[in-house]
């Protein structure tokens, strides 16, 4: 007589260790979220006072500004910089090294002091050919090197030393065969570089230029050392003035939370859409897998499997 199938059920498996861990980390955050959020001396009332003040948004504008300019100042230098020791000219190689070496030595503070004080170094500044009397302006040097000039340059120089080794690291991560067969097909270097090497390095490059210029959004608080009005020199003067220091520095540290926030949002988009060319079709987003997860039932059914 022939048997039935036997119907198998699939038992998930348990992760005791995991779950307990779970519930460890679930009761801490709850204790800390009812301390910060129950606590008056953290003067809730205060930072909601201050959170949409024009003079906290206007700080944040210059913020974004420093950054928006900071960013892609650094990247077009840091890329030229990047191809400069990527060279085969020793010239070019040596040069560019050693200005990666310099501004990754220097703190970002020193160079924005020395920027800020650099009219008591030189009253002006003049574009002409060295060591000749021959040159096409002359420039007073407090009228040029003002506050944001000064901030911008000062972020741009040593971030793009940054940048110019990620982006270096990301064209040496492409295989060498690929320079080779642009080669081959009698592509020039500008061509082979910009439509055949970069779009591949750019997988490697995003991820961590993103971190960077997370960074940089933060890094833009020490301007405060030039008197600029930015978010945090902002806050600074408001709680200087006011002594309401624990709320004010919630102020700046929600606005640097939101903006870290947008910037890794981005990011992740950027990476998705550059996806496309490893895969058919793009990474489905996070809200997209923890429903897919979501929707398979708690437990699955086997086939039957038959007996003979």
């Amino acid at each position: 007589m022939r048997n039935e199938p036997q119907r198998l059920t699939v038992v998930p498996a348990r992760y005791p260790a995991r779950t307990v861990g779970a519930i460890v980390a679930l009761f801490i955050l709850a204790s800390v979220i009812d301390s910060v959020a129950f606590n008056p001396r953290w003067e809730w009332g205060v930072f909601a006072k201050w959170f949409f003040d024009p003079v906290i948004l206007s700080g944040l504008g210059q913020t974004l500004l420093l950054t928006l300019f900071g960013t892609i100042l650094s990247l077009i230098f840091g890329g030229l910089l990047a191809l400069a020791r990527l060279s085969s000219s020793w010239l070019l190689s040596t040069l560019a090294f050693g200005y990666i070496w310099l501004f990754r030595s220097l703190p970002l503070i020193v160079v924005l002091i020395i920027l800020y004080n650099f009219s008591y170094l030189y009253d002006t500044l003049s574009l002409g050919i060295p060591f000749t009397a021959l040159s096409w302006g002359h420039f007073q040097t407090i009228n040029v090197l003002g506050q944001f000039p000064a901030a911008v340059i000062g972020l741009t120089l040593v971030q793009s030393a940054y940048s110019a080794e990620i982006i270096r690291g990301g064209f040496l991560g492409v295989d060498h065969g690929q320079f080779e067969a642009a080669s081959a097909l009698g592509l020039s270097s500008t061509r082979r570089t910009f439509r055949i090497i970069l779009p591949q390095a750019l997988r490697a490059i995003i991820p961590t230029t993103f971190n960077e210029i997370i960074s940089l959004a933060k890094g833009t608080s020490m301007v405060y050392v030039l008197a600029m009005p930015e978010l945090f020199y902002t806050i600074q003067m408001i709680y200087n003035r006011t002594q309401q220091v624990i709320p004010l520095l919630m102020v700046g540290a929600a606005w640097y939370l939101i903006i870290t926030t947008v910037l890794s949002l981005l990011q992740h988009s950027v990476e998705r859409w550059l996806a496309r060319s490893v895969t058919r079709e793009p990474q489905p987003s996070r809200w997209r897998q923890w429903r897919n997860r979501s929707a398979k039932p708690a437990t699955e059914e086997l086939s039957h499997v038959r007996s003979h």
